[in-house]
């Protein structure tokens, strides 16, 4: 090899390293104190979150905590969105709950591992891009449920265990935790005014320990949820059949877990666009996040996607790089290893308060402003997938639910507009001048334009500002033909697009139409 293609080797190597490691991309502007305090305030959040959810589904406590590790380092450094914070959430884990009770843990890790190799699918074809489809109300109702469920799992903390029995805290203890609560949400608020140089969220978190270790105060601590000590995550196959049955058995969980995931996390995504006025790659996400959950069935971990909360206690918090979500991932890891004595005994109120300040900080309170201004079909759908939400935990569904329904509005609306201008020229032809599309929807309205029996022998439909949608339009033009056709009238089309023209001769097979050829349409060239 010789200089130049040394030279040309090193510079090819090192723009592949930017654009997959942007940590490292020193073009890049990163305020490297910010990004570590954010990045350790979202390991704060995220512990106890993923520890409730591993608990709720019957799993080992540290498989959750595993989750947390390898997604949140995997997508920092490979993801799509630097910013974004992926964890053991609970969307993808109320999924696997089921098969955990059914078949037991070894199925769970299988089936994330198999999520992940979808979700890898789904991002080396470009698929990822669908989820621009998903109009702004069925995102405000989106949003709105996630931070309405964010809230309302907090209410959980407020609870102890006695005799076997979830019952509410009564008394002093449940003084104390409502005062620590009030007592963050208050520095959370209070302390931008005075500095930002640290995240209000982390300071809010130290002080509130302080305080209660400084006192002696007795209250709920992580402890009181699980132990959360424990070593590096072990290597392991899952041990199962490797069978047709099984995978019969595991893929349905595995693919509603891979769509679960990737619709929260596109959708979070394109929240996080939002917010920050930068793009995202939709598709490198994917990929990401299929790598990530593969190591999860790999290595005891119970798979995750993007986080909502934690990935907006990252934005709040200053964070616009990789930098934490790497922090947040190694934090967590050195706490399984060394830090769990003192983690243990982080007072849950303060992570409760920050989380009801995210919770807050997530809904969309604009749209309460706009709601008036907005059509009634965006407020029904708005509303209905925010219930969904919040009622089933069911993301993917309520998404799918607010798409249909708005698309099917669309297609009504947009079958209402379809019309037609008519006159007749000097040589005593026929013009039908249509607007509006020709679509399933717009068919029957369509035929209602024209008067077969009273039109002269020779009629022009013209597409100049229409166009030929889909098999349902190329059947209306088929219909109509055949009706002049029996009394002996002529039907040109005019001004089709080149897709148009390219959809007719499909399906040529179907329908004969004369395409008259517009001379104001050629393009002239030297």
């Amino acid at each position: 090899m010789n200089q130049f293609q040394q030279a040309f080797f090193i510079n090819f190597l090192e723009q592949r390293m930017k654009q997959y490691f942007n940590l490292f991309d020193f073009t890049q502007k990163v305020n490297y104190k910010t990004e570590i305090l954010a990045g350790l305030t979202v390991a704060m959040t995220m512990i106890p979150e993923s520890l409730s959810f591993a608990i709720l589904a019957g799993f080992p406590p540290l498989v959750g905590l595993y989750a947390a590790f390898i997604m949140g380092l995997v997508t920092a450094i490979f993801g799509g969105r630097p910013g974004l914070v992926s964890g053991g959430a609970g969307a993808t884990v109320i999924v696997l709950i089921a098969l955990m009770k059914s078949n037991g843990l070894e199925f769970v890790f299988a089936a994330v591992a198999l999520a992940g190799v979808i979700q890898i699918i789904v991002g080396l074809f470009k698929l990822g891009k669908f989820i621009r489809l998903v109009p702004q109300p069925v995102m405000f109702g989106f949003v709105n449920g996630l931070a309405i469920i964010i809230f309302l799992s907090q209410l959980d903390q407020f609870k102890t265990i006695v005799n076997g029995e979830s019952v509410w805290l009564s008394g002093n203890p449940l003084y104390i935790m409502v005062g620590l609560v009030l007592l963050t949400i208050s520095i959370v608020l209070l302390f931008p005014k005075v500095s930002k140089a640290i995240p209000a969220s982390l300071v809010a978190i130290i002080v509130v320990f302080g305080l209660v270790l400084g006192l002696g105060i007795e209250t709920k601590t992580v402890a009181d949820i699980a132990s959360i000590s424990g070593g590096f995550p072990p290597f392991h196959v899952p041990n199962i059949p490797f069978t047709f049955e099984t995978l019969q058995l595991i893929f349905p969980y595995a693919l509603i877990m891979a769509s679960v995931g990737l619709t929260e996390g596109l959708l979070t995504l394109n929240l996080v666009d939002e917010i920050t006025g930068t793009k995202g790659q939709g598709n490198r996400e994917c990929i990401a996040q299929g790598g990530a959950n593969i190591l999860n069935g790999f290595f005891f971990g119970m798979g995750g996607c993007p986080m909502i909360a934690q990935t907006l206690v990252n934005l709040s918090a200053g964070s616009r790089a990789r930098l934490s979500g790497i922090v947040a991932a190694l934090t967590i890891l050195v706490i399984i290893l060394f830090g769990a004595p003192v983690i243990e005994k982080l007072p849950i109120a303060a992570l409760v308060g920050v989380m009801v300040m995210v919770a807050i900080g997530t809904f969309e309170w604009i749209s309460f402003r706009i709601i008036n201004k907005m059509p009634k079909h965006d407020i029904f759908v708005g509303i209905l997938v925010a219930i969904i939400t919040i009622m089933l935990h069911n993301l993917a569904l309520a998404v799918l639910i607010g798409v249909i329904i708005s698309a099917l509005v669309f297609a009504w609306e947009s079958a209402k507009r379809i019309r037609a201008k008519k006159y007749i020229d000097d040589k005593g032809v026929k013009h039908y001048e249509i607007y509006g599309p020709l679509f399933f929807g717009s068919t029957t309205a369509f035929a209602e334009k024209f008067d077969v029996y009273n039109d002269p022998n020779e009629v022009i439909i013209d597409f100049r500002e229409s166009k030929i949608a889909d098999m349902s339009a190329i059947d209306a033009l088929n219909k109509i033909t055949e009706r002049y056709a029996k009394i002996n009238k002529k039907v040109h089309l005019r001004h089709l697009s080149t897709d148009c023209r390219q959809l007719l001769h499909n399906a040529e097979e179907v329908i004969e139409v004369n395409i008259m050829e517009d001379p104001t349409y050629k393009v002239a060239v030297d």
